[in-house]
């Protein structure tokens, strides 16, 4: 944009966002890169402290026509947390874990909240959040919602979408739209201060705006197509998740907003599910011939509901004489 745009764009943030605006040389260099090799400058980052942060700059960068992108750990590995207009820093304020209730199993977090530390307070309940990337140090549960991420016990509990229950999002017009599973959805119970500006249309149930008609349309339109044309993966993240809306899916709107990367709207808190962590886990390690054979044979390890099944050929392994003979190897973790 123009310096008088820059500059008035800076301006209104510094006016309306109550945490942190920075266009610093040094803050956008730190925001430049994700975990791949892209590399795209912002005009500026900004740290935002509460939802209606999120609405204040929404509104800002609508006015003066420059892109958004939410952002966590930076862990991704496609660029998807990098751009050249503003970038949302949700791990400096919006990093909270909000509630935690053992009875239903489920958590109430904000999109800043690293992984491990959701992890943590669930170990004393005998809990844990069943997808687990290898980034869980680091990785953020708004990321993992926006990528729909999974890790190596996704043969157990499946992908973030399988684990996700409501989400409360901000469309890019400021709307605010409480998602879960039925086209009607209740209103968010309590979401940061009064908002300034936020438009929080009183159409829905208990104040929150309706789903947009074109989308129900779009599902009514397409239901052959819907029904038929998604692969049945168990870790299928590529692509909107529309086929989640069928009604034979509990037109779950939360699950279908999963993987989206943050361009259907910019997510300010979520409610998890968790699961029993196994008390006591055990590793067996299975020798095969080569991958094929490998591949061939993990399939008939499911029915036995392993933890993790994860396969290693021998390039990979430069020292194998404690592993059972073979050129490639099975790694199945079981609990109980």
């Amino acid at each position: 944009p123009a310096p008088d745009t820059l500059a008035a764009l800076h301006r209104a943030l510094t006016r309306t966002v109550r945490g942190t605006v920075d266009f610093s040389p040094g803050a956008r260099a730190l925001t430049t890169m994700d975990a791949s090799n892209y590399r795209r400058v912002p005009l500026g980052v900004v740290a935002p402290y509460d939802s209606d942060d999120v609405a204040a700059t929404l509104a800002a960068c609508r006015e003066h026509g420059v892109p958004l992108v939410p952002r966590g750990g930076g862990t991704s590995i496609a660029g998807q947390a990098t751009g050249t207009g503003i970038v949302l820093d949700f791990t400096r304020h919006m990093n909270r874990l909000l509630d935690l209730d053992p009875e239903t199993r489920t958590a109430r977090v904000q999109p800043g909240l690293v992984l491990d530390t959701l992890r943590a307070a669930a170990v004393p309940y005998g809990l844990t959040f069943g997808p687990d990337p290898s980034t869980h140090a680091r990785c953020t549960l708004g990321g993992m919602i926006g990528n729909n991420s999974c890790g190596a016990h996704s043969v157990a509990w499946g992908t973030t979408a399988d684990n996700t229950e409501t989400l409360d999002v901000l469309a890019a017009d400021g709307t605010l739209h409480h998602l879960a599973r039925g086209w009607n959805t209740a209103a968010p119970a309590g979401h940061g201060r009064t908002p300034p500006g936020p438009a929080r249309t009183p159409s829905g149930p208990a104040g929150t705006p309706p789903v947009p008609d074109a989308l129900r349309t779009l599902v009514d339109t397409h239901l052959a197509l819907l029904r038929t044309g998604y692969p049945t993966l168990p870790r299928r993240i590529s692509g909107y998740a529309l086929d989640a809306l069928l009604p034979e899916h509990g037109t779950d709107l939360a699950r279908a907003w999963c993987g989206s990367e943050g361009t259907l709207g910019v997510l300010t808190e979520a409610r998890v599910r968790l699961v029993e962590a196994p008390p006591a886990r055990a590793l067996a390690v299975f020798g095969y011939a080569d991958e094929s054979e490998a591949a061939e044979a993990a399939a008939g390890l499911l029915p036995f509901a392993p933890l993790t099944v994860e396969g290693m050929a021998a390039d990979l392994v430069p020292d194998s004489a404690s592993l059972p003979r073979g050129g490639a190897w099975l790694f199945v973790e079981t609990g109980g």
